[in-house]
């Protein structure tokens, strides 16, 4: 049976948070089920703009500029408002939900309305049982992910 939890904080806009998956259970891997983004200052205001990434490399990758094509991203995700009608309440995330986690991940957060408040963030992981080769080939592609 997959067990889930939570992971959640506040982050400052532009820094970054490990999260930790060390001293994880051999045979076991965690998959990103869901990443949210919420604002922390002025929730009360009418506009706000933030964004965030997930990656498995060695450095954050930056959330204003993500680029599907490198391997270490797991999610991104972006959240905007605006008191204007032609610029309604959005929020994406892509998520990478095939990648088995074994290692500690890098979160990344901006908020890009100009207003560099913190950005409060949270992620649902599933745990995962691995055979063996599983296992061993997952590792070996992190590795590699993180190597870079």
């Amino acid at each position: 049976m997959n067990k889930e939890f939570v992971m959640r904080g506040q982050t400052a806009s532009g820094s970054t948070e490990v999260l930790q998956f060390s001293g994880f259970k051999p045979g076991m891997a965690y998959r990103l089920t869901e990443f949210q983004l919420y604002h922390s200052t002025n929730i009360g205001t009418s506009s706000y703009e933030m964004c965030g990434s997930i990656t498995a490399g060695k450095t954050a990758i930056a959330p204003t500029d993500v680029n599907f094509n490198d391997q270490a991203l797991i999610a991104c995700g972006l959240i905007r408002a605006n008191s204007a009608e032609a610029y309604p309440h959005t929020s994406e995330y892509v998520i990478n939900d095939t990648f088995l986690i074994t290692q500690n991940l890098i979160l990344m957060v901006q908020d890009t309305a100009g207003s560099n408040y913190p950005v409060n963030w949270q992620c649902r992981f599933e745990s995962v049982k691995m055979s063996g080769p599983q296992e061993a080939v997952n590792n070996y592609k992190q590795y590699l992910i993180s190597d870079d």
